[in-house]
């Protein structure tokens, strides 16, 4: 065993620990020096008792008697032969330990609380916790040249930790730096834990009582097996435990306290966490908690439930009549020094108190199924702030949204008046484009009219070109016929000059013969006279014969003429008889071709017919579209308030999917995108009716022409 550093508690309570009554069946296991041992520690502690009533009562008095000196001297004399006795036997129980602990478990518990001799605590202490041979003392050396997160904060607890003892007073004092050296070890080999402010004192009790690398062990066993590592997490889920467990205890051995204490809103917490977290280290002076922490060792929690309780019914009459802050203060100051005197006092009322291990273990198992459901809860409520989370940060996108999404509504709004105004006007464009419709079906009339009037007139002309230029054979007839009726007019010509000359030698010779017989024709004879009449009558009748021949011969020219007139004529009306059956055959044609075009006219009426029932569907479809969109704004709108109807219940569940709402955003945006399309149709439509107006007026000014 390790030599003692620093011993807490070197007063003479230390050496006036007693041994305890052994039980009847102890005392069979023992032997007769054994028993003989232990009834000379229990006369020496009667003794003892009596001594330290007259050495207060002494004390209390001026006096300075002589017998009070003799049993002062009788009772250091007593408390010698003591301290002889109980070396001897601790030093056997040392030597012996694990017989002890096998065969007699239950006289090294009476021992235990009795306290164990100041000299004897390090050894002792080792043994209990098993700490004697542990691996990891030998990397603590190598856990000192590691450096560790936790470094600050140990340098920042160190002073607060025993101010008042000389081994830890004093900024680098021996204390301090062996203090930090076990603790940065720990938080190294322990990193989930790593450092808690409560576990210095515990180091601390025991860095007085051996060296730092045993110290380390021990503290490492204590982490390890007595629950103090639970305590010391960073959930400290022992801890709350332990509060409830004592609670209860108080609830059942101390009700009026406890109903005080819950008037006075006064927790558990508020007093009890300490007494877990340090072992009363920090609560009771430093001798008493090192008899608890003597207990501790062996016992474990249980003795702190039991201190725990004693303290509260020993003080339940003053704290019953005192309000929060005195309370308080009753605990700070009168309390820690109500058993500086006795400590066997307080550990004789803590063996009093009921504790039941089976119930402490029923209460466990309330406290963990508590927690699991107060896990689940926190698990639960985690998830639902977590989903509240998302659904603020959702809210505030579409609270951020319900900006655009007013824009939106007012764009829609807006495009809704415009797609009635558009409508409307489409409307108005539509009855125009019936009319323009109309007006187009019977300007094609018109113009159909016309193409067969321009035709019937281009035929003519045609007709007429084909007739005034008439084909090589027709020319060379023409040109025959023209040869005979120019060779009759010569020949016509020709005997009317020869008549006029025939006409003017006649004339000629009247004239001779008038000028010749003129003045001496009352002188001839009658003979010549007769001669002269017969001559005259001669001559005039030769002058009627070619007066008659050249009437002859003008009648037969007037015939010729009138015969070639009547041939050309003959061929004009075969000609015209042609002219007329080429124009029946024409007319044929034209009626054919008549139908053709009605045909055609009626295919037009029907695709017209069928593009209005197309502009018709259309209309209705966007209609339709406008509708649905109305209808998803409205089921928006209702999920909406399902959803904060949800939030206000609390009864959100299952995780939000991002996906939904940007595909719903999706759609609306393909809904807005459709009545954009159709706003562009319609004034595709309007561009249509203007394109036709320019049409029609076309057609109007060439129909002028």
């Amino acid at each position: 065993a390790g030599s003692p550093v620093l011993s807490p508690d070197s007063s003479s309570h230390d050496a006036a620990l007693s041994a305890p009554a052994a039980s009847p069946a102890d005392s069979e296991n023992l032997s007769p020096d054994e028993l003989e041992l232990l009834a000379k520690l229990e006369e020496q502690n009667r003794l003892l008792e009596a001594d330290s009533k007259s050495m207060r009562s002494m004390s209390g008095s001026r006096r300075n008697s002589g017998s009070s000196l003799v049993s002062s001297s009788s009772a250091s004399s007593n408390l010698s032969h003591l301290e002889e006795d109980t070396w001897i036997l601790w030093g056997r129980i040392v030597n012996e330990w694990d017989e002890w602990r096998r065969k007699k478990d239950k006289l090294l518990k009476e021992l235990l609380r009795k306290g164990i001799p100041h000299h004897f605590r390090a050894i002792v202490w080792q043994l209990l916790c098993n700490a004697t041979d542990m691996p990891v003392k030998n990397q603590y050396s190598e856990l000192l040249k590691m450096s560790s997160p936790c470094e600050k904060l140990i340098r920042r607890d160190i002073a607060r930790t025993y101010p008042e003892h000389d081994f830890f007073k004093g900024q680098d004092s021996l204390g301090q730096e062996v203090l930090f050296n076990v603790m940065k070890a720990y938080s190294l080999v322990d990193r989930e834990v790593g450092y808690c402010q409560g576990s210095a004192f515990i180091v601390g009790l025991l860095l007085m009582q051996m060296p730092e690398e045993e110290a380390f062990c021990v503290f490492v066993r204590l982490m390890q097996e007595y629950r103090l590592r639970e305590l010391f997490k960073p959930s400290m889920a022992e801890l709350g435990l332990c509060i409830y467990q004592f609670e209860h205890l108080l609830q059942e051995q101390l009700p009026e306290l406890n109903v005080h204490f819950r008037s006075q809103s006064f927790h558990t917490s508020m007093y009890a966490s300490s007494w877990f977290l340090t072992l009363f280290l920090t609560f009771l002076p430093l001798p008493i908690a090192t008899r608890i922490f003597d207990i501790f060792m062996y016992e474990g929690l249980e003795i702190i439930f039991r201190i725990g309780i004693a303290i509260l019914q020993y003080n339940q009459t003053d704290l019953i009549q005192l309000d929060m802050e005195g309370m308080s203060q009753h605990f700070q100051k009168v309390i820690p020094h109500q058993f500086d005197s006795c400590p066997d006092k307080l550990i004789l009322r803590a063996y009093q108190v009921r504790y039941n291990p089976k119930r402490m273990k029923k209460l466990e198992k309330e406290y963990t199924t508590i927690k699991n459901k107060e896990m689940e809860e926190q698990i639960e409520i985690k998830r639902l702030r977590t989903e509240n989370r998302l659904l603020k940060q959702r809210i505030e996108t579409l609270e951020k949204g319900q900006v655009t999404r007013a824009q939106e509504a007012e764009e829609n709004y807006v495009i809704k008046r415009e797609l009635a105004v558009v409508r409307q006007q489409c409307y108005t464009a539509s009855e125009g484009l019936e009319k323009a419709q109309d007006t187009i079906r019977e300007l094609q009339q018109h113009k159909v009219t016309y193409m067969h009037i321009v035709h019937s007139r281009s035929t003519v002309t045609s007709t007429l070109l084909n007739n005034s230029l008439p084909d090589e054979i027709n020319v060379a007839q023409l040109q025959d016929e023209l040869k005979l009726v120019k060779l009759r007019e010569q020949e016509t010509l020709r005997s009317f000059r020869e008549m006029q000359e025939a006409v003017t030698d006649l004339n000629h010779c009247w004239q001779h013969h008038t000028s010749r017989g003129g003045g001496g024709h009352w002188k001839e004879s009658p003979k010549k006279n007769a001669l002269n009449e017969l001559q005259d009558k001669l001559m005039s009748l030769r002058l009627r014969e070619a007066q008659g021949q050249a009437e002859l011969k003008e009648v037969k020219l007037k015939i010729l003429q009138l015969e070639s007139q009547n041939q050309i004529n003959c061929k004009l009306v075969i000609r015209h008889e042609q002219e007329s059956a080429g124009l029946q055959e024409r007319l044929q044609n034209a009626l054919s071709h008549n139908k053709t075009l009605q045909s055609q006219l009626n295919e037009m009426k029907r695709k017209m017919a069928e593009s209005d029932c197309k502009s018709k569907e259309e209309v209705m479809a966007v209609r339709l579209r406008e509708a649905d969109s109305m209808a998803s704004m409205a089921e928006l709108r209702q999920k909406i308030a399902e959803l904060e109807i949800q939030k206000e219940e609390g009864l959100i569940q299952g995780q939000l999917n991002h996906s939904d709402s940007r595909q719903y955003i999706t759609q609306l945006r393909e809904q807005i995108a459709e009545l954009k399309n159709e706003v562009r149709l319609s004034q595709t439509n309007t561009h249509v009716h203007t394109l036709v107006g320019k049409f029609s007026c076309y057609l109007s000014q060439s129909l002028h022409m």
